[in-house]
Parts: C-alpha cells; sequence; structure tokens
C-alpha cells in the first residue's frame, strides 16, 4: 500500500496535510478556541476536552453511534475506515469533499469539519441509499465488513463529479465516468467478492457506461433495453444528500488551542508563532513534540510515544498555498498530494505544447499511483519528503529528484534553499527545524546543445514497479528520467540528463551520476546504451538485508532501456525532428507505456434459475445486505462496551523455543493486570483450542514453544492502552539447557517430530507403482515443489466480548465459525460447566477458516482475563498481531516421482510430502485425506504417497480455504506440466490423456463419491468452455502475439478441477411466532457465504408447502437469528463449502414437521372459510394449541455424505518481461453447482474464491524470520488481490447439472472448489515466461531447444517472474544487436 504521503512520527518534523486556505493573514491575531467543533452526519458535536493523540476513528467508534466506520488495518492501507471529510473555504464560498482514513486522521485536526459515514447516507428506518440498495441489489455485499467503507468511496466520487463542468447526466446518473468509477474503490480492500460486483455498483451510476455491460442483479432480467434498465436502478438524487451543515458555516471556528492532562494541541496561524512556539518548547526539557500536517505517517511509523505537544501548521498560509512564479511552482509543506495532483493537472491547461507542461502531467500521473485516495487526500507533500529523509521509500522524492527541485527550510529565524538532492542527504531535521515549501522548476529546453542546428527537446519519464498498479503498494523500484537530447540526421545527442532512483534498499532517492556523466554529450547507439546499462547495474546497489537486490538492480537497467532505446530507435531510423509520445510508441518499440482506461471490461454471468421448488433456485439478494452497506449490521466489536468494560491485548513470544523467566510492561499505569496461564482458576486447564486431534494452550507455560506464541494478555482501560502496553512488554527469555528448535520439515524428520495421523483418516493408495513405472516409457525422478503459507486477510480480525453473568456463568460474543468448541474451551479453562458458558455468534467479517481454531483462544483469554476480574472485557486484535497469531495455509514441500508414456499418458505417480503443521496439531492430520483427495483429480494409472505431518516450533497452522487441496491441485498440474515440457507435447493433449473415466473416477474416489455417470460432469465442462471460451482461436493469437512482441508474451492455460466435498451433521429449528412471522436458528454461521439467505430460501419454500393463500410473501417474513451455544447445541463446525446445504436440509426437516402439523387445520378451515392465509391460519394454531416450533438434526446418511464438485477455468495472461509484471486478461469459468440454491450467492463465492486463489498463486508472500516469527504483518507488506490484479475479464458460467438425487434439492458447495481453479492464472503465467525464456535463449545463440522444465515458484509475484524472464534480458538484446555478436 504506498502511502507515500505520510509525516513521520519523529520529533519535530512530521508534515502532512490537509490543504485548507485559511482568511486569516499572518499580521492578523485571532483569539483561539479551546473547544473543538465539528458534525458527524448533521449531527453537531463540541468537544472541550480532547486527548489529542484521539484518531477519528477512536472517536466514532467509542464515542457515537456510528459504528460504520471499521478498523481494518490501522494503516490507511484497506479503505474499512475511510469516511467523507467536507469543509468550508471562506474564502471560495464552496465546500471542498474528499475521502479520508479516519484510522490516521486526528480528531484535533477535523474542527470546523463535517463527518459523513455511511450512516449518513441512509438506513433501513429512514430508507436506504441508492448506494445501498445498489450494493445488495448486484450482490457486492458478502461479510458486509468492508461495504461501508466502499459505499463512503463511491459516495465521495459522485460527490465530486457532481462539481465538474461535464455535461449534465441525465435523470438517475451522475457525471462521473465509468473508469473514475472504477477507481473510486481502488484503495479499498475486499476478501469476499473478488470486486466484479462492486465495480458494477460503482459504474451503474456511470453516465457513459453501458448497461448491457453490467453484470447480475436484482434489478432486471436480459433482455431489457439500457433505458428500460436505467428505470429499474434505484434513483440516485446528486442533491439528496448536504455534506456541509449550514450550521457549521454559521459558526467562528478559529483553529483551536486545546490541552488535555500533560498535553497540547496547538494551531499557529503565522509563522512567527510557530517560531515562538517551537523556541518555547525546545527550553522545556524532556518535551515530545509532533509536527502535523496529515498524520499518516503513523500509518507507516507505528507509534508507541506519548507526545506532549501537537502543532498543527495547516493553518500557516506560507505552509498551505501554492503559487506559481516565473521560473517554477511553489508548493507549501502542508499542501497534500491530491492538491498538488490537481495544481500540477491546471498547469498543464495553459500552454498543452510546453514542455514544461508535459513534465508536470507525467508527474501528476505519476502520483496518483501513490497511496490511495484517502490517503493522498491527507498526506502533505513536505510530510512525505521529511519521511523520505528518514528513510521512507518515497515516489515523490524521486521524481521531484530528478527535475532539480529544491525546498526552502527553516531553522529558528534563518531559511535556507537546498537542491532536494541536499536536504535528502542530510541528517533528520531536529525540532526547532521547519520544512516550509518545496520549489519545482518549470522546465525548458536548453536550445543550446552541444550540435548548435539541431532540434533540441525534454524528454521525460517515470516509472515504478510495484504488486499494483494503481499504487497503494509500496515500488520494489521507482525512476525519474529527464534528458534533454538534440536530433540531427546522424541520431540523437544526450546534451544533459538526470536519472533518479529509489525505494530499491537504499536510504533515500539518489542520481546515477556515474550513468549520467558518461551519457553526456554522446550520440546514441546500441552500443553506447549497452555500456550505460552495465554502469547502471553496478550503480543500483541495495543496502544488505533488502528484499531481491538482484531483482531491483535489473529494474532499474530495465527503466533506462525503456527510456532511452526509443531515442536510439530514433536515431537508427533518421528520426529528425520533434521527439513525442508518438517516439514511444513506434512499431519498433513494443514497451507497454498505455494504461488501460477502464480496469474491468464487460464480463458474462451465465446462470439458470429453478423455479421448481420457488424461491430455492433464485437469485434473490443476500440476507443482511442492505444494512451491511448502511452500517446498521452489528458486529462483535460493534456491540457498545458495557460499564466498567476492560480491553486487552495479547504478548506473544519472538523466540521460537525458550523459558520464560518474566514479563514486564512499560506502560503499567495504564494497565490493570496481565493475565498469564498462573491465572487459570483452580482445576482449569491450560486450554486456548481444541480440535479432535488435540488441545492447543490457551499460554506459553514456563516454555514458550514457537514464535508467535501467546505468553500474556495485557489488560488496559482502552484498546488503544492495551495495544501499547502489549507492543513496549519485555519478555525476559533464557534458552539455557534447550535442544535448538525444529524450524525445518527438514529438521522434523531428522528429529522424527511427527503429529500422528489416525489411520481410518489416512488414504490408500491406488494401483501398484512399481508396475505402473515398469509400464512407462519415461521417467522423472524426485522432483521438487516448495509451497509456502498463505494468511486469511479476513477484514474483520480476531475479536471477541465476555460479560461475567450472575452464578457464576459467562456471555462471551466471538467472531468464530465454531461457537460449540469456543464454548467448551472456556468451560474448560475456567473449570465451570459448558451450561455456565454462552457463546454468541452473530455474524463474522470474514473467516475462510481462520476463525476456526484460531478464534478460540481469543474468546478464551477475554474469558479467562473476565473472570478473574470480574468485570467485562474485550479485545479487536491490531492487525500486526492477528497475522502474527494466525498461523495461516500450511507451508509443505513436495518431492515427486512419475512414469509415463511417449503419449503423455502417466502410468505411475509417487509423491514423498512434508506438511509444515508447527507447534500443535489443530487440524493438520486431516491434511493427507484432503491433498490426496484433490490429487486425485487426474488418472495417475498406479498413485502412491508418503505425507508426514510434522511438528515444529512455528505457530500451528490451521484451516484455509481449500486446505491442502490448493496445494494439492497446483502439485496435480506442476506434475502434468513437467509430463508435457519433457515430451514437448502440448500441455492441453496431457491433461486430457489423463482424464478420469468413470469406471477411473470410482476406482480413485469409491462408488459414494463419484455418484452416477451423469453426474461426471467434468468432460462436458471441459469441451464446453473450450468453445465457450473460444479456447483453440485464442491460442493461435497468442502465438502470433508473441511473435511479433518482445517485451510482452502472452501465455493462456486450461485447467480443470476436481473437489471431492463432505455433509456433516447439522441441526436447526425453526419457530412459528403469533403474528406469522418465523424465526430460523441453525448451527451454522453466517460468514458472508450466504448461508442464511439459502436457509431462508428453503424456510419459504417447504412452508408453502401448506398452501395457504398469499405464500409467496413467506420469505419477507423469515429472520434467521444468530447463533447461541446455549439455543442450538451440535452447532460444530461451519467449514468444508457444505455448511449452507446441511443447514437447509436440518430446516427442511423442521418445515417438515410443521407443515405436518398445520396441514390438518388449515384444511379444516379452508372447508369452512374457503381460503385462509398464513397470518390467519398461525393465529388459529395457536388458538388450538399446535405446536409452531419445530428442531432436527440433520445426519447425512454415509452413502450420500461425500461428493465430488467439478469445474474448469481457461486463464490468458500477459507478462512484462522488463518488470515481471503479468497482467491477468482474461479468465472464463465453467462450474458445476448441481441445481444452485442461489445463483446469485454461488456466483459470488465462485468469483470471490477464485480472486482469493489469484492471490495465493501470484500475489500474497507470508513471510517469516529465521525464528519463524512473522515479518510481514500488515497492507505495507502483505498484499492480497486488489481490483486492480484481477482479471480484466471474469465471466463465469454456472453449470446447472441436472438432478442429483442424493444432494439437497439437487444443489452442490460453492465456497472453496472453486478456488482452486485459479491455478490456471499460474499455468498462464508459465506459458509466457517459457516463450521468454526462448527467446532470452535465441539471443544468447542457444540452439539446442527449448528447456524440459520451468520451475514457477508460488506466489508467482513480480520478481519470481522477472528472474526467470531473465534479469539480463535486456543486455543480451543488446548484444544480439552489435556488430560480430
Amino acid at each position: 500500500m504506498d502511502l507515500h504521503h505520510l509525516q513521520p512520527p519523529f520529533i519535530g518534523r512530521t508534515t502532512m496535510e490537509d490543504t485548507q486556505r485559511t482568511s486569516t493573514t499572518p499580521t492578523e491575531t485571532v483569539k483561539q478556541n479551546q473547544r473543538l467543533v465539528f458534525a458527524v452526519n448533521g449531527e453537531r458535536f463540541e468537544l472541550s476536552t480532547v486527548d489529542p493523540s484521539t484518531t477519528l476513528l477512536q472517536f466514532l467508534r467509542s464515542q457515537t453511534r456510528f459504528k460504520s466506520v471499521k478498523l481494518g488495518c490501522g494503516e490507511g492501507g484497506c479503505g474499512a475506515c475511510n469516511v467523507l471529510l467536507s469543509k468550508f473555504d471562506s474564502t471560495l464560498k464552496q465546500v471542498e469533499d474528499y475521502t479520508v482514513s479516519s484510522c490516521l486522521t486526528l480528531l484535533c485536526s477535523v474542527n470546523g469539519c463535517s463527518i459523513t459515514t455511511t450512516e449518513g447516507l441512509g438506513s433501513s428506518k429512514d430508507g436506504f441509499h441508492s448506494i445501498h440498495q445498489r450494493f445488495a441489489g448486484f450482490h457486492a455485499s458478502q461479510c458486509g465488513f468492508c461495504t461501508p467503507g466502499m459505499c463512503v468511496s463511491l459516495f465521495s466520487a459522485l460527490v465530486n463529479a457532481e462539481k465538474t463542468h461535464r455535461p449534465e447526466a441525465p435523470l438517475g446518473v451522475s457525471k462521473l465516468t465509468a473508469s473514475e468509477a472504477e477507481k473510486a474503490i481502488s484503495g479499498n480492500l475486499c476478501r469476499c467478492t473478488g470486486y466484479r460486483p462492486i465495480a458494477d455498483v460503482c459504474k451503474s451510476f456511470s453516465a457513459d457506461v453501458d448497461m448491457e455491460d453490467l453484470g447480475i442483479n436484482s434489478f432486471w432480467k436480459k433482455g431489457k433495453s439500457s433505458d428500460a434498465k436505467l428505470q429499474k436502478l434505484p434513483f440516485y438524487d446528486s442533491k439528496q444528500i448536504c455534506t456541509y451543515p449550514e450550521f457549521l458555516k454559521n459558526e467562528d471556528n478559529p483553529p483551536p488551542l486545546l490541552k488535555y492532562q500533560k498535553r497540547s494541541w496547538y494551531s499557529p496561524l503565522a509563522m512567527e508563532d510557530l517560531r515562538s512556539l517551537l523556541e518555547s518548547i525546545s527550553a522545556e526539557s524532556d518535551v515530545m513534540v509532533k509536527l502535523v500536517a496529515g498524520n499518516t505517517g503513523i500509518g507507516y511509523y507505528k507509534e508507541v510515544e506519548h507526545y506532549d505537544k501537537f502543532i498543527d501548521l495547516r493553518f500557516i498560509p506560507e505552509l498551505s498555498t501554492i503559487k506559481r512564479v516565473e521560473s517554477h511552482l511553489e508548493v507549501g509543506a502542508t499542501v497534500t498530494i491530491s492538491k498538488l495532483i490537481l495544481a500540477l493537472k491546471e498547469e498543464t491547461n495553459d500552454d498543452s505544447c510546453s514542455e514544461g507542461v508535459m513534465v508536470f502531467k507525467k508527474i501528476a500521473s505519476h502520483l496518483e499511483k501513490i497511496a490511495s485516495e484517502s490517503i493522498r487526500n491527507l498526506a502533505s507533500l513536505g510530510g512525505n519528503l521529511v519521511m523520505a529523509q528518514k528513510g521512507f521509500p518515497s515516489d515523490i522524492a524521486t521524481v521531484l529528484l530528478a527535475v532539480k527541485s529544491k525546498v526552502a527550510v527553516m531553522t529558528g529565524i534563518e531559511k535556507e534553499f537546498l537542491t532536494l538532492e541536499e536536504f535528502l542527504a542530510r541528517p533528520a531535521l531536529d525540532s526547532r527545524s521547519v520544512l516550509l515549501s518545496v520549489h519545482v522548476p518549470f522546465l525548458k529546453s536548453t536550445k543550446n546543445g552541444y550540435l548548435d542546428k539541431s532540434n533540441t527537446k525534454l524528454v521525460f519519464e517515470t516509472h515504478r514497479a510495484s504488486p499494483r498498479p494503481l499504487g497503494n503498494a509500496l515500488a520494489y523500484l521507482n525512476a525519474s528520467f529527464l534528458a534533454d537530447v538534440s536530433t540531427c540526421d546522424n541520431g540523437v545527442v544526450i546534451n544533459s540528463i538526470q536519472l533518479a532512483l529509489g525505494s530499491f534498499g537504499i536510504k533515500h532517492a539518489v542520481r546515477a551520476s556515474t550513468v549520467e556523466n558518461y551519457l553526456v554529450g554522446k550520440m546514441l547507439t546500441f552500443g553506447l546504451l549497452y555500456e550505460a546499462l552495465k554502469l547502471m547495474r553496478a550503480a543500483v546497489s541495495p543496502e544488505d538485508g533488502t528484499s531481491h537486490p538482484t531483482y531491483r538492480s535489473s529494474l532499474a537497467v530495465s527503466f533506462l532501456f525503456e527510456f532511452l532505446l526509443p531515442l536510439v530507435d530514433a536515431g537508427a531510423s533518421n528520426i529528425s525532428g520533434c521527439i513525442n509520445e508518438s517516439t514511444y510508441n513506434s512499431p519498433r518499440v513494443t514497451f507497454d507505456h498505455g494504461e488501460r482506461t477502464q480496469l474491468l471490461s464487460s464480463a458474462k454471468q451465465v446462470v439458470e434459475s429453478s423455479h421448481e421448488h420457488y424461491p430455492v433456485g433464485e437469485p434473490i439478494i443476500k440476507s443482511g445486505a442492505a444494512i451491511q452497506a448502511s452500517g446498521e449490521a452489528v458486529f462483535v466489536d460493534d456491540i457498545p462496551s458495557p460499564l466498567n468494560c476492560l480491553h486487552g491485548a495479547f504478548i506473544y513470544s519472538t523466540k521460537p523455543l525458550a523459558w520464560v523467566k518474566g514479563v514486564k510492561s512499560k506502560s503499567e499505569k495504564d494497565l490493570h493486570a496481565v493475565v498469564s496461564f498462573r491465572d487459570i482458576p483452580k482445576g482449569g486447564v491450560n486450554i486456548g483450542a481444541k480440535t479432535f486431534f488435540g488441545p492447543e494452550p490457551l499460554f506459553a507455560d514456563d516454555l514458550t514453544q514457537c514464535s508467535g506464541q501467546r505468553i500474556a494478555f495485557a489488560v488496559a482501560d482502552t484498546q488503544k492502552n492495551a495495544d501499547v502496553a502489549a507492543d513496549t512488554a519485555i519478555v525476559d527469555y533464557d534458552i539455557k539447557d534447550l535442544e535448538p528448535p525444529i524450524l525445518t520439515v527438514e529438521q522434523a524428520v531428522e528429529k522424527s517430530s511427527f503429529f500422528e495421523v489416525p489411520s481410518f483418516l489416512y488414504p490408500s493408495h491406488i494401483g501398484d507403482f512399481s508396475k505402473g513405472m515398469a509400464e512407462a516409457d519415461h521417467h522423472i525422478h524426485s522432483a521438487e515443489i516448495k509451497l509456502g503459507s498463505q494468511y486469511y486477510f479476513y477484514m474483520e480480525t480476531q475479536t471477541a466480548l465476555a460479560v461475567p453473568d450472575e452464578d457464576n456463568c459467562m456471555v462471551v460474543y466471538s467472531s468464530i465459525q465454531v461457537p460449540e468448541f469456543a464454548q467448551s474451551v472456556i468451560a474448560q479453562c475456567l473449570n465451570i460447566p459448558e451450561n455456565n458458558v454462552r457463546v454468541i455468534t452473530r455474524r463474522v467479517g470474514g473467516g475462510f477458516g481462520g476463525k476456526a481454531i484460531k478464534a478460540m483462544p481469543v474468546a478464551a483469554a477475554c474469558a479467562l482475563a473476565a473472570h478473574k476480574l470480574r468485570r467485562p472485557v474485550r479485545t479487536y486484535l491490531n492487525r500486526k498481531t492477528d497475522m502474527i497469531l494466525a498461523g495461516g495455509r500450511h507451508p509443505m514441500k513436495i518431492n515427486y516421482t512419475v512414469g509415463f508414456k511417449s503419449n503423455g499418458k502417466i502410468t505411475a505417480l509417487h509423491l514423498d510430502i512434508l506438511l509444515n503443521a508447527g507447534m500443535a496439531p489443530d487440524i493438520s492430520p486431516i491434511m493427507p485425506w484432503n491433498m490426496v483427495g484433490a490429487l486425485k483429480k487426474y488418472d495417475w494409472g498406479a498413485f502412491s504417497f508418503d505425507i508426514k505431518v510434522c511438528k515444529t516450533n512455528h505457530s500451528s497452522k490451521s484451516a484455509m480455504r481449500g486446505p491442502g487441496e490448493v496445494q494439492a491441485t497446483y502439485i496435480a498440474e506442476a506434475v502434468i506440466e513437467h509430463v508435457a515440457a519433457v515430451l514437448l507435447i502440448d500441455v492441453g493433449s496431457v491433461r486430457e490423456t489423463n482424464f478420469h473415466t468413470f469406471d477411473s473416477l470410482r476406482l480413485f474416489y469409491g462408488n459414494d463419491s463419484a455418484g452416477e455417470p451423469l453426474e461426471y460432469t467434468l468432460p462436458t465442462i471441459w469441451t464446453k468452455l473450450m468453445r465457450s471460451s473460444n479456447f483453440a482461436d485464442r491460442v493461435e493469437k497468442v502465438k502470433k502475439f508473441n511473435q511479433s512482441n518482445k517485451w510482452r508474451k502472452k501465455g493462456i492455460s486450461q485447467v480443470p478441477i476436481l473437489h471431492e466435498v463432505s455433509l456433516r451433521a447439522t441441526p436447526g429449528r425453526v419457530s412459528i411466532l403469533r403474528d406469522g412471522s418465523i424465526v430460523v436458528e441453525v448451527g451454522g454461521v453466517e460468514l458472508g457465504q450466504g448461508l442464511w439467505t439459502k436457509v431462508k430460501q428453503m424456510a419459504a419454500y417447504c412452508l408453502s408447502e401448506v398452501r395457504c393463500d398469499g405464500d409467496d410473501a413467506l420469505l419477507e417474513k423469515i429472520r434467521v437469528i444468530q447463533a447461541d451455544t446455549l439455543s442450538m447445541v451440535q452447532g460444530g463446525f461451519t467449514a468444508g463449502s457444505t455448511t449452507s446445504e446441511a443447514s437447509c436440509e436440518a430446516i427442511r426437516l423442521c418445515c417438515k414437521v410443521l407443515v405436518e402439523r398445520l396441514t390438518p387445520l388449515k384444511e379444516k378451515l379452508q372447508d369452512q372459510a374457503g381460503s385462509v392465509n398464513w397470518d390467519f391460519l398461525i393465529l388459529q394454531a395457536n388458538f388450538q394449541s399446535v405446536n409452531l416450533s419445530a428442531s432436527s438434526y440433520f445426519v447425512p446418511e454415509f452413502t450420500s455424505m461425500r461428493y465430488i464438485n467439478y469445474g474448469a477455468a481457461v486463464t490468458e495472461v500477459e507478462v512484462n518481461l522488463l518488470t515481471g509484471e503479468t497482467k491477468i486478461l482474461q479468465s472464463d469459468i465453467i462450474y458445476d453447482c448441481g441445481q444452485s440454491m442461489n445463483p446469485a450467492v454461488d456466483l459470488g463465492q465462485i468469483e470471490g474464491a477464485f480472486v482469493q486463489g489469484i492471490g495465493f498463486f501470484m500475489l500474497e508472500e507470508y513471510l517469516t524470520n529465521s525464528d519463524g516469527l512473522v515479518i510481514v504483518d500488515g497492507t505495507w507488506t502483505y498484499k492480497i488481490p486488489t481490483i486492480d490484479t484481477i482479471p480484466n475479464q471474469l465471466n463465469v458460467e454456472i453449470l446447472n447439472s441436472g438432478h442429483h438425487k442424493k444432494r439437497v434439492l439437487s444443489s452442490k458447495s460453492s465456497g472453496e472448489p472453486p478456488l482452486l481453479l485459479a491455478v490456471s492464472v499460474h499455468c498462464a503465467t508459465r506459458s509466457a515466461i517459457k516463450e521468454a525464456r526462448n527467446q532470452l535463449r535465441s539471443w544468447k545463440g542457444l540452439d539446442d531447444g527449448p528447456e524440459s522444465l520451468i520451475q514457477l515458484d508460488v506466489p508467482a509475484t513480480m520478481p519470481v517472474v522477472k528472474t526467470l524472464c531473465g534479469l539480463d534480458n535486456v543486455e543480451f538484446y543488446l548484444q544480439s544487436l552489435l556488430p560480430g555478436s
């Protein structure tokens, strides 16, 4: 997330931004307020006492009823906390509106401002806003935790689009363009939906969108005209919401002077005031000072210091304005990045042919890729540069360095001007120094270069390579190149050149002076360029410890090559005259300079509704979607804190194996207790989690067994204080007399450290491996694969609230997938009966398996602390702690040996797999079963394996969406691709050759799972997908593209999946109340997967069998209520993709009983009255004492509990050979849902799972240090997919495969299996890399045929891809062009 913004929290200098101009002049004196006045959703707030360190998010969540603003990361990197900030410019008499990250915005900085959250747009009581309605109607909200922030980001874009001078939009739509609509949520993360439906919501407001391009929704059916579709959309009124109330305009709101205990907030209005203030503070001893503009720096530099003085710099005119002088743009240090971008763009309107305008335009374009809009709206130019001086990898510093910018710095009463290069090289500013302004030159070519009669031009380009094209991610390397060149008949001469580079593992941006000196005054040739690139590679030398150092150096070479090659090409082609944009778009130069104006193109969703069991089978809106969008949906941390509530935070180990001698906290004044295993009541057990395979301790006892193990629970009066106490805690370790920890699977094998896998869970081998190998024509022996972990990145981190109740009882609100297990764990820990523990779960803000076992210790810790202190205790884990404790997906090492025929038919496969399970068993013993189930997707002939579950000193790994199956699918495809590479035949033919026949399917999976022959739909899916995706034609187009493009290569791959699932016993209850409304309870938990929605549909269908008049309205009478372990027992696990259908079957059984009870009464009443409606029937049933509540416990039959899901995907990608970036151009999916209970819900599951799989295969690196401690611990370093990294076109067809008599209403699961289809992205990338490597071999002069194998790591990140394409491919290309090569 590149918040290239930020002001550092270092004493005496952060400068961030806000952007407001004030009408106060430096000479005016204004009596400053000792109160803070602002509005939230139109309500006035006035505060006289405020802790200056309080963020807007903390205030909104703890002091108001507006809980839609969520804490997702605390770094400004996820968008969950976005609010609209509006302020009135009294000079221009207009309101400014923009999104900000409330987790970074200090409350004291919003004086005179109005804040709008999604609650301010509408509600269930006052009527939903059209944004809320469209999020629901386009099926764009699943767990709903991110949805409020999405709504605010979209609303901000709509508000600001109305202020443009574009033509008025038709009634009901906005002036927003479709491209702007998509980018409105580019800084928002979603882990559930896959973004496509969210983009459709945004684009539905756009004036230029083609309604035909919008996906499945609840507003219209296929075939409607665009006008008719627009009429069906909830009406958008741009004037519906007033973002800035009149009462604020009428108030005199000078900047505040606020005091809180020993802390103060100052808002100087003039430079003289600031100087005096800094001088007076410098005379005080031990005073911590923080200069404030936007405060976004705390997102990068996590602060634990308590500052005494906060000085808001935004109201000083010299620091907050932009002035155009003759030779440069003077930008005040507190001007925001967004304001700077606007100013640069405005300058471009003056003279569209000017070279200086061209430079400004490109700087603005680059700045738009920095951080996200909500950060750019806060972050100041000065703050960014001050951070760059301190070591922050700033893009802005690099870009401004190349154009010879200068800065003005004040120290005391002295003011000095420095070049940016001099400023960056200096030590960090001290507490008496302030960065005042930045001077950006308005550049022109010299016109008197080395060739007197030449045509002289400026050439300027900026570059950045980062995991996300639209920003919100730090660059691996950024660059800014400016050259003054002259052209003549002989070529191009460089008169002067500035080459600035940054973010590659050095303290700050630098100039490549050796390369500059080499190039100046020389005529550009291929030979000169080759020598310059060698110098550039030597000049870029990352510091020790920098990740991917050789990759970063290669990027510098690539970027310089990309900058200069068009100029060499221009000279080589005898192009005289003006060098312009066309120079970079000539046929000889095939770089990817164009940016997609629209991120996502039109996509197809092919779904088929079934009316047989209405409303089951209908794509109805997900239950609760609208209130999720409006912020009314209550998550655990939204529950108001009970009286005297305390907050906790975990203290965890940073050593893999050590004695814990003691724990001390530096922040004891705010600390109520440090709870550890010693506080467990007599008779209680040190247990934090348990599965069928064994327990995991709540806290380490005297010995910690892994880095990241919980040691203690710090309890304080606020979550902030608890986090600080935990973060500053000092743990005293001792490793005396201990064996070295086991940190690798190899060490585990050496020490025979394994978890036992019960024999009934260890799968059987198939066939005779030795015989299969003997039948083979070819062998591959002991090929190795290593797979890393993946973090869940649910948007809502782990959270719980424990409230002591009467009679030694405990009520725990937990965000958990397994409430029943948490109840048992807490009871054991506290030594009380389970009926004394009530665990309640209404909804979970994303789970993916991570809220199952890993949520238990969070609930248990709160319960233990509440039991000890006899007060409510809650916790909401910060993202760093959550990532360190989570465990995640299982890493593993695989060796395979395979035998195969010359036609690609595999005859034998053996696998040796070592799973890293960590310190406790968790669910790891089930992994061999899961993996083998997915590995059996192909007919291997004979199939044997040895899978060991290794016990190591790592955090215990747990279930994550498709646990074991996703890795197994990759292994299977790696084997297939290896075989195809050895045989030099098409990999698709090898896949098809090894498809199962129905007989081999039954052999591998057994008769019960395989089902009937008609249920084996994979061959049909495969053929249908080849046709619908136009696969054969696209393969040929990819070949032609690769032949004609040197620096971009495409790959395409088609991959099948088979995924076996199993139903589990599940309870249910249906109760009908006196007014005819219906309450439904199930054991399953709503995680965003649509469980409640399908259950409602099932209940409505089944109860309609009573056949009352008007029973088509039953759906609206049904409410599914929260899971409660004292109400619904034996709830079990919500996991494994089948909980929805099992819950539906449990409800069907309940309804069947109720229908049997009600039918005789209904028939009797019908005979008397002729017609009977539902409400009257229920009223009479009450009078006649009919039991209107029914419970069930669905236990699947053994012969029908397992079945196989089928699907296939085609993905086409394009790889940039200079940077390693992989663009996913198109993915086509066909997935068999049987007869879908809700095609809209299943479509969302398919798309969301697929995109999460893209994260695993292409983006997400969950890394640890040498002690096993997670070091990728936030949005800065862990990159899940965003809207700019998903397929440009994602086409999904849900196959309605007909009747499956053993399935619940013929339905099949959709939660996990589609994730496996994302392996198609990885396979397509491998195909593109193969083309790149073949080209590289030709440049090297190697003609010994193509390579037999390309081992592409998972995830296939940019460094991985670039390394395989050739870190030195540019040099070899140039060598091939030089004489004598």
